[in-house]
């Protein structure tokens, strides 16, 4: 017998003092926050030109940020199921999952914080080698840690990782700002390179081809590949739902979060599709994009306006700056959340004066650090964070279904069809296809060594050692597979 609530959920009490959640962004700050996801995955998508053909990198981006849009109008439905809980998709799958078996919260919480935290340590260190081969050329020298070769890129890194800390620290606003002067700047550099190739005359589609699809020597006939890039491109593509995790932030979340999960969707959509087939076309070849899948965009951009190149290469790290600045936002929230939600050390469960959750971001921060200076495998950390992460999205939509089956008179201010329930059968189908695939076969995307693996498994594995503690330890509860205490049976 169902307990679901009749009544609407309660709005959350505009927060004025410390240690509370502000309700102070509007849409346009949602969106300056999510339009650091295109931005910053266009100036990576030269890894899939070179490795798949620029014909099936634009399909399989085009595909996966479809898959994207979809699942995004599945979110906002959630998102205004729970408007006051910080942590967005990782706390839906955990409200939904929970009655079934409770340690899938934790599972997708700690792997879809892994998947947003660990980037900064990745993007930082790219970051780092641009700006250290463009101004920076005869610094070469280098101190062993004993683990690492530390040179100059490695002091950027660090640099870059503390100012995205300071400037999430004190409150949205400023982060908010930030974005939207550079990420403004980078798409209007974006869009100055996409017009301008096809307007120049430069752009010619004999360079763009299928790659290795079709070829009978290929694994699948190069289907392999390709779909455990799909699998890869979920980590960047899917990102947009940063949207929901600012649910409790907006001033009106029914409104404001549809708006920022479906806008960003859509741009994503734009600018990657359009980047690939445009960026390829005013290439030299494929292979070029493959031998220097990010130093070919200032190339691309002196091609197109003939000079340039420097200003290209700072959009770049501009771009990723962004990107790098709402990671630490979504991470921190919903490292924050879980806390919150009991699954992790309960320290962690604190919001300072400006409403930040701003132990969860110093945890990020130190641990990153910790990953640039003593981590020199970094595709063991590329693969943590997509494991993790395509986890969390799978735990996400049969959430979806899971709430509509046993909360189906819970308040939902934004109700979707029936028909967006086969829908999410089907996402949820996808993505765990998808994740066996790039779990059995990520070696073909250039990671996915048994240490990677390892790593990617032990990030999970912590998930449950920290749930245990905190239930043990510090509630002095005992651990339970299985919560019914929000419906009787």
């Amino acid at each position: 017998m169902s307990n679901s609530p009749t009544t609407s959920v309660p709005e959350a009490t505009p927060a004025t003092g410390p240690g509370r959640i502000h309700r102070n962004m509007g849409w346009r700050d949602g969106f300056a926050l999510a339009l650091s996801i295109p931005v910053g995955a266009f100036m990576l998508i030269g890894y899939s030109i070179g490795a798949l053909g620029a014909w099936t990198a634009a399909a399989l981006w085009g595909t996966s940020c479809i898959i994207a849009l979809l699942q995004n109008y599945l979110y906002a439905e959630m998102a205004a199921m729970f408007p006051d809980k910080p942590g967005g998709i990782a706390m839906y799958a955990h409200e939904a999952w929970k009655r079934y078996l409770e340690p899938v919260g934790p599972l997708a919480a700690v792997g879809y914080w892994a998947g947003w935290s660990f980037v900064l340590a990745v993007f930082s260190l790219i970051i780092g080698d641009l700006l250290t081969a463009q101004f920076f050329p005869d610094a070469t020298w280098k101190v062993s840690d004993g683990l690492v070769e530390i040179g100059p890129g490695h002091l950027i890194a660090v640099a870059a990782i503390f100012c995205v800390w300071l400037l999430n620290i004190f409150g949205v606003k400023p982060a908010v700002r930030f974005n939207k002067l550079l990420g403004g700047v980078a798409v209007i550099a974006i869009i100055v390179l996409l017009v301008g190739s096809m307007v120049t005359g430069h752009w010619s589609s004999h360079v763009l081809s299928w790659g290795k699809l079709g070829e009978t020597d290929q694994p699948w006939h190069g289907w392999q590949l390709a779909l455990v890039y799909l699998y890869v491109m979920g980590w960047t593509s899917y990102a947009t739902e940063i949207g929901a995790t600012m649910t409790p932030e907006y001033k009106d979340h029914k409104r404001d979060t549809s708006r920022v999960l479906i806008s960003s969707s859509l741009l994503s959509l734009l600018l990657l599709v359009g980047g690939v087939i445009t960026t390829a076309g005013v290439s030299s070849s494929e292979n070029a994009i493959n031998n220097d899948p990010i130093g070919y965009l200032p190339t691309a951009f002196q091609t197109v306006l003939g000079g340039g190149s420097i200003v290209m290469t700072l959009v770049i790290v501009a771009a990723l700056f962004v990107m790098m600045t709402s990671s630490t936002a979504d991470a921190g929230r919903a490292l924050y959340g879980i806390a919150k939600d009991g699954m992790v050390i309960r320290q962690l469960d604190y919001l300072n004066k400006e409403g930040m959750p701003s132990r969860a971001m110093t945890l990020d921060l130190v641990i990153n650090i910790v990953l640039v200076l003593f981590v020199g495998n970094t595709l063991g950390v590329l693969f943590a964070s997509n494991l993790g992460y395509m986890l969390a999205i799978f735990f996400a939509l049969v959430g979806f279904l899971l709430l509509r089956k046993d909360r189906p008179d819970w308040p939902r201010p934004v109700k979707r069809a029936r028909i967006w329930i086969p829908v999410a059968f089907v996402l949820a189908a996808i993505t765990a296809f998808l994740n066996v695939l790039g779990i059995m076969y990520s070696g073909v995307a250039g990671y996915g060594s048994i240490t990677d693996t390892l790593v990617g498994f032990a990030v999970l594995a912590s998930s449950l050692v920290l749930w245990a503690y905190r239930r043990i330890v510090q509630d002095r509860q005992p651990l339970r597979l299985r919560d019914r205490s929000y419906i009787g049976d």
